[in-house]
């Protein structure tokens, strides 16, 4: 369950071109959040993409290093989400946006994520 593994990541760009015209989304400093329903043939209850804009973070060094502690984070954490979409039988596919213009320390994106989980389970 500690995994993080390919079938995880959201790669379908027919869904992430639902997920950015019809997702719902949130915004928790410094992530915005963004999430829709899917109806896939998925054997995970999430699919995850992570964004880190160029705008933002020029050198690709900075980006990957949000991109790695981002999925660490949700990959240490997502057992909550988990278990909560497997009770209710749905899946989803989700987007989260790295918005700061600075790079944050593990902890504080632990932090966040755990908080983001827990908007998303209430949301559900």
């Amino acid at each position: 369950m500690l995994s993080f593994c390919k079938e995880e990541r959201l790669c379908s760009k027919k869904v992430i071109s639902q997920l950015l015209n019809n997702g719902a989304s949130f915004f928790s400093y410094p992530f915005t959040v963004k999430w829709i329903e899917s109806d896939s043939s998925q054997c995970y209850p999430v699919q995850i993409l992570t964004v880190v804009p160029k705008r933002n973070f020029k050198k690709a060094v900075d980006r990957n290093r949000i991109k790695r502690l981002i999925k660490e984070a949700y990959r240490i954490n997502k057992e909550l989400l988990f278990d909560r979409l497997n009770n209710k039988n749905k899946k989803l596919a989700l987007m989260l946006i790295y918005s700061g213009k600075k790079i944050i320390s593990y902890e504080e994106i632990t932090l966040k994520i755990n908080i983001i989980i827990e908007q998303l389970t209430q949301s559900i």
